[in-house]
């Protein structure tokens, strides 16, 4: 069987979490304090960076008010529906981020293009002579 972690279909699921974790008008946090685990990682489960089992999804479902069975159904209809179009699973392609040290070179390169900023403005201007 292929792998569907980056398939079209496999971001439905975080989306519909994520859906409904606003919909109560709950933060990140809020969820993470009701489930016991870090903002992160609900972060990287509504990300499709993170996937859950079926006890954590119900876990989840049920930190969130919802019952488990009708979020299935419903879950299992949209991706019927879904399976009209095909998963073309060789094609899907992993959502790419920047490296983190790529993130913190450009980071560095921001403040100290900052504080050459900073510099020049605190400096006497030199008059042409």
């Amino acid at each position: 069987m292929p792998k569907t972690l980056h398939s079209p279909h496999s971001d439905l699921l975080p989306t519909r979490l994520r859906e409904l974790r606003e919909a109560r008008g709950l933060r990140q946090q809020d969820l993470a304090d009701r489930l016991g685990h870090s903002q992160a990682m609900v972060s990287n489960v509504e990300r499709g960076e993170r996937r859950l089992d079926v006890m954590e999804l119900h876990q989840w479902l049920q930190a969130l008010g919802v019952d488990f069975m009708r979020f299935v159904r419903q879950l299992d209809e949209e991706l019927r529906e879904q399976a009209a179009t095909p998963l073309n699973i060789a094609k899907a392609k992993p959502k790419r981020r920047p490296h983190r040290s790529s993130r913190q070179d450009a980071l560095r390169v921001i403040a100290a293009v900052g504080e050459l900023i900073e510099q020049a403005k605190s400096k006497p201007a030199v008059a042409d002579a």
